[in-house]
């Protein structure tokens, strides 16, 4: 049974894949906290996002775009340029999906708010399943949130992957070799996982990085 619609090579504005970026922190490099990722298999949700987001059953989340992968060097210029790809569909097995945007003070925003408020004491209510995958984008106080350009998908909780599962890895292509080099080395040695998929630099063209992913 299909899980994602149809995406014909043809259509350049859509992907068949959702990448996740590894951002900096005060305490770690993008590199890092990418290495990481790919050591412990597992992309920690960290934030919780979504409708009711301050509120107490609200859960943490996993972000990933949908952004053509000719177009990496959007997120990438703002998030780093080490990250991780998937097939939409590994994403939706796992219970992922993209969301939806109610534009505040929106019919559709007033809705969510009052069924999220409204289940402020029940956290086994449905609607906790769906408020990470409705963002209220507008401007709040001093702060405007419109992010539609992210293309987002999410999913809830952390993600737990195999070192098979990856469709392909964001990484500078200046550090291709070394990595091929170390997932080498770690599936001879066998001291952690070793990712035989393709590397893309996500400030490649399309040309690029269709044969990277079909060789």
């Amino acid at each position: 049974m299909a899980l994602i619609g149809n995406i014909d090579p043809s259509w350049k504005d859509m992907s068949k894949f959702v990448v996740h970026f590894a951002k900096a922190t005060p305490a770690k490099s993008a590199y890092n906290n990418a290495i990481s990722i790919l050591y412990e298999r597992r992309i920690i949700a960290k934030n919780i996002f979504g409708a009711g987001r301050h509120l107490a059953p609200a859960r943490k989340s996993v972000c990933f775009s949908e952004v053509p992968l000719h177009h990496l060097k959007r997120p990438a210029d703002v998030r780093g340029q080490h990250g991780i790809g998937f097939r939409k569909e590994y994403v939706v097995e796992r219970g992922g999906g993209p969301i939806l945007y109610a534009y505040k003070d929106t019919m559709q925003a007033k809705a969510v708010n009052a069924m999220v408020h409204e289940a402020v004491n029940n956290p086994g209510s449905p609607i906790w399943d769906v408020a990470p995958f409705v963002d209220l984008p507008g401007t709040y106080g001093k702060s405007t949130y419109l992010y539609e350009w992210e293309r987002e998908w999410r999913h809830v909780d952390d993600l737990h992957f195999a070192e098979t599962d990856p469709a392909f890895l964001i990484i500078p292509e200046d550090l291709h070799e070394a990595a091929r080099d170390f997932f080498a080395s770690a599936k001879l040695e066998n001291v952690g996982p070793s990712y035989a998929c393709p590397f893309v630099d996500p400030y490649w063209g399309e040309d690029r990085i269709e044969a990277a992913l079909h060789p």
